[in-house]
């Protein structure tokens, strides 16, 4: 199996450690294991049980209290409809060295995480990309994913709330592309790794596995929960579905550790006030981002409505890489080139980074466009 280099993190693994201000990144709220500790009820009772886990292999498929908190997270899911992978970046792969076979046929909706179209192609798989449109709020051209569909389309791939334009995808468009992968008997992935940073109305965007018999959704610690150090993802999909991804997560995973299983389950226990704190901080700094971009001449956007990332449009003729590469070597300001999300004429920017950071990147920033 050959793969070609993954565009977004070959371009933060060269570039971040090397930033001032880096504005690529995604997450929000990082906890410790201290803070996440603290809030149960018993700081030293359940410090002392973490102490005590023996650092043995532990339950293969994950234990049934975790897969029973990450059931709760859907309306009609049971914990047999929960695999545990290595974040959802595992999950991800695990669904599609799964079901995807070469010769197969999927339709993958860009600007979206790289997984969800090079895996299938490293399958030898044909993809097919529909682009979200800018001009339609980043929302699927529903016209076009019909005529991309059709009787030899095995899966449908999505990102939903997405990643890099913080859209969240309309219930009736929704409900329109699971009619339209129905109509044709293909699965949908729904990689849902923001759900749960919805910035109006329920936190938790409807998923992709409540609505549709041939649903599959991707999740993990990382984004919504504040714990990407775990490593800690699932997939949540038909029974059926679930079987045949543990065969293949047998050859991939095994388990995943102990105290990450444990860490995991305090953490969905918790997850009210962790979501609390989160989307106040997303709202906060997307105000601030909000405000310098009506105030920036040379920038556009769609303002995000989930999530923690916000996909800014330029008004320069130089391609993403090199804006991004002067701009770092000038300023030590970082983002995320659109081209290797395959959206030239953007830059991805994390904004719930550390509040006076990112206010000050941006004030670099535009200092730097008036003379560039």
């Amino acid at each position: 199996m050959k793969i070609k280099e993954f565009g977004v993190e070959t371009w933060i693994n060269n570039y971040e450690k090397d930033c001032k201000y880096n504005l690529s990144g995604t997450c929000v709220g990082i906890l410790s294991v201290e803070d996440l500790i603290k809030m149960t009820d018993d700081f030293e009772k359940i410090l002392a049980q973490i102490l005590d886990i023996e650092l043995g292999y532990g339950e293969v498929y994950g234990s049934l209290k975790l897969r029973n908190n990450i059931a709760s997270l859907y309306e009609t899911a049971e914990y047999q409809n929960i695999s545990i992978a290595h974040g959802a970046i595992g999950a991800n792969s695990l669904a599609y060295l799964t079901l995807i076979e070469s010769g197969d046929e999927i339709v993958s909706v860009l600007p979206v995480y790289e997984q969800h179209y090079s895996i299938p192609e490293s399958i030898n798989a044909k993809v097919k990309k529909i682009f979200l449109k800018e001009e339609n709020g980043w929302q699927i051209d529903l016209n076009e994913l019909e005529n991309s569909v059709t009787k030899r389309t095995k899966m449908i791939c999505l990102n939903n709330p997405n990643n890099p334009t913080g859209a969240l995808i309309d219930d009736e468009i929704l409900d329109a592309i699971v009619e339209i992968a129905r109509k044709n008997d293909a699965y949908i992935l729904c990689d849902e790794v923001y759900r749960g940073l919805s910035h109006h109305g329920n936190p938790f965007s409807r998923s992709i596995f409540d609505i549709y018999e041939k649903g599959i959704s991707t999740g993990s610690l990382s984004k919504t929960f504040s714990l990407p150090g775990l490593r800690l993802g699932w997939i949540a999909a038909p029974y059926e579905v679930i079987r045949k991804i543990n065969v293949q997560r047998d050859y991939h995973v095994i388990c995943v550790g102990r105290i990450n299983d444990y860490l995991a389950s305090i953490a969905l226990e918790n997850k009210d006030r962790i979501i609390k704190n989160n989307l106040s901080i997303c709202k906060k700094h997307l105000e601030m981002l909000d405000d310098w971009v009506n105030s920036e001449p040379g920038i556009t956007y769609v303002k995000p409505k989930a999530g923690t990332t916000a996909f800014l449009k330029y008004d320069m003729n130089l391609p993403s890489k090199d804006l991004c590469l002067k701009l770092q070597n000038e300023t030590g300001v970082m983002f995320l080139p659109g081209e290797v999300m395959e959206v030239e004429n953007h830059l991805r920017m994390g904004y719930t980074g550390d509040y006076k950071t990112t206010q000050k990147a941006l004030e670099i920033f535009s200092d730097w466009l008036k003379v560039n």
